[in-house]
């Protein structure tokens, strides 16, 4: 069974949804890279149980996707098949656009787990991002769409016994920066271990081979990076603002990054010379901090 936390996505909700509701969410996968130019859909009876809803609306939204030229091959005997250039249909949105980090990665991660071989690697500050993305995969997984033979998992997050650039207090002294520190490591170690508990609970429950490891860095990560299966690398940057906090009774001016709105900026091996060079060096890099200055990192407080 999957850990559910406060920050646990919803799209496994049971409403039924309309035929453009079907279509809005399709239409999001394929623009997002999710369901790429040539890949088969799923069939309408596995579209019609994921969503809860009639095979006729299953239908009716695969038309809609048709009229857009997002969809080829719609008819009622075979799956439809993803156009093979999506960015130059509809309105003229681009696959590749950069989106706000939980729109952009959960896609991409969901399409991932189609590889028999999953393999992510993850750069960032709490892992609260990876951690909700990987919650529709799972549930995938557990319905009996998706069953990788492997999944291998590593995340380098800051160590615990740094002076950490974000969050900070704007002028706060010290009892303000050790909340601010606790209150950060408390969702650190909170975020990975339901990371580690739900992928690993993959191997009872479905014979998956799973690795899940953790390594400390002794700096701030200024951006996050997701590796995906060696082929796609999405690249965000931290960006700071000024905030308040409540504690207890009192306002806490900060200096903090939300993450979760970073724009992610996708990058595919093949698509051109630079796409392919950003992601060869960034997995360089990222094995390289794994293999040198980060060390082993325990999630647990106190």
């Amino acid at each position: 069974m999957v850990v559910s936390t406060e920050h646990a996505p919803v799209n496994g909700s049971k409403r039924r949804r309309s035929h453009r509701e079907v279509a809005d969410v399709l239409r999001d996968r394929i623009r997002s890279g999710s369901l790429r130019p040539g890949q088969r859909m799923p069939t309408q009876a596995e579209l019609a149980d994921e969503f809860g809803v009639e095979r006729g609306a299953v239908r009716e939204a695969l038309r809609i996707l048709h009229r857009e030229h997002l969809l080829s091959n719609v008819s009622k005997g075979s799956p439809a098949t993803v156009a093979k250039a999506p960015e130059r249909a509809h309105d003229g949105a681009a696959s590749a656009r950069p989106q706000p980090t939980m729109v952009g990665l959960a896609p991409r991660i969901a399409s991932a787990f189609e590889a028999p071989h999953v393999e992510i690697d993850a750069l960032c500050l709490t892992s609260v991002s990876l951690t909700m993305a990987i919650g529709e995969p799972l549930r995938q997984i557990h319905a009996g769409r998706r069953k990788p033979a492997k999944v291998d998992v590593r995340v380098l997050l800051p160590s615990r016994d740094i002076d950490l650039a974000f969050p900070a207090p704007v002028d706060g002294g010290d009892e303000e920066g050790g909340w601010v520190h606790r209150r950060w490591l408390d969702q650190r170690n909170a975020q990975g271990q339901v990371l580690r508990h739900n992928l690993l609970a993959l191997r009872a429950s479905h014979g998956i081979d799973v690795s899940v490891q953790f390594r400390a860095l002794p700096f701030t990560p200024p951006v996050k990076l997701y590796l995906i299966n060696g082929t796609e690398a999405l690249f965000a940057y931290y960006t700071l603002t000024k905030r308040d906090e409540e504690i207890g009774q009192e306002s806490l001016e900060m200096y903090d990054a939300q993450g979760t709105r970073s724009m992610l900026f996708p990058f595919q091996q093949g698509d051109g010379l630079r796409d392919t060079t950003f992601v060869e060096q960034s997995q360089l890099w990222f094995n390289a901090l794994w293999n040198t200055i980060s060390q082993d990192l325990r999630l647990a407080s106190g």
